[in-house]
């Protein structure tokens, strides 16, 4: 079975994000790593093919910076890696970005399973996948607390806050996956040292047949026009309890119509 999985390169959430003057997010002047929602889909894939046979690829489209994310992937046990690297990239917008996956998936070619994290920890859209299928003809199965194949049927547990449900689709299919499918293994010294000797492939929007003026910024169908600062936190209030502290408690939350 070979499975594909689309990952992002994204800032660090824990460094001091910021914005460009185009108002895109400042890929520059903080580190970037693997989504931490994307490691959560290379293990499902990986133990996919542990279970059974085939090969895991992993994708992703960026900056040069980028292949950081594949060489994560790598690590953590996949087979190969392709970046999609081109700058007229930037700026891109959910639809581009489908559609440069959606090229390089079927440049890959004879691709059984599509396997994508929940949403990228920068822009928490969730929608990629659903049109990353649509665009590859491919049924979809999203946000997937658990996952199996057997035979030629791919089969998802998905949970809410009510009930679980049970999905199945028919090879080729894309699944997305969620943080609570499994606990992402950490790449051992020894799948550091391979993950240097397996292929990593670098494309261009030319080798993908897109034409530039389909993505980045300028094709974006939303832009943002605007950003300001989230506000310092202001300080708390403090109640002195004089014997009524559970009345100026209550009064409090019922102002603020926690009850």
């Amino acid at each position: 079975m070979n499975i594909v999985v689309c990952v992002k390169y994204v800032p660090d959430a824990q460094g001091d994000r910021g914005f460009e003057a185009d108002h895109t997010a400042d890929r520059e002047s903080v580190d970037g790593l693997l989504s931490e929602l994307d490691e959560y889909a290379v293990e499902a894939a990986l133990q996919l093919v542990e279970a059974g046979e085939g090969e895991v690829t992993v994708l992703t489209m960026g900056p040069d910076d980028a292949v950081a994310a594949v060489k994560k992937a790598l690590q953590m046990g996949a087979d190969k890696g392709v970046v999609v690297t081109d700058d007229a990239i930037a700026g891109s917008d959910a639809l581009a970005t489908s559609l440069v996956l959606a090229e390089a998936i079927k440049k890959i070619g004879d691709v059984d399973l599509v396997v994508t994290g929940l949403a990228s920890t920068d822009g928490v859209m969730s929608v990629v996948p659903a049109m990353l299928a649509e665009r590859l003809g491919l049924p979809q199965v999203t946000f997937a607390s658990e996952l199996s194949v057997e035979g030629s049927t791919v089969r998802v547990r998905r949970d809410s806050e009510t009930d679980s449900q049970t999905v199945e689709a028919s090879l080729p299919a894309l699944v997305s996956v969620t943080d609570q499918i499994n606990e992402p293994r950490y790449p051992s010294f020894k799948g550091i040292m391979a993950a240097k000797k397996k292929p990593v492939d670098t494309w261009s929007l030319a080798d993908l047949g897109v034409d530039a003026s389909q993505v980045g910024l300028d094709a974006a169908l939303s832009q943002v026009v605007e950003i300001t600062a989230r506000p310092p936190r202001a300080a708390g209030e403090v109640v002195t309890d004089e014997g009524d502290g559970g009345v100026k408690l209550a009064q409090f939350l019922a102002s603020r119509k926690f009850v």
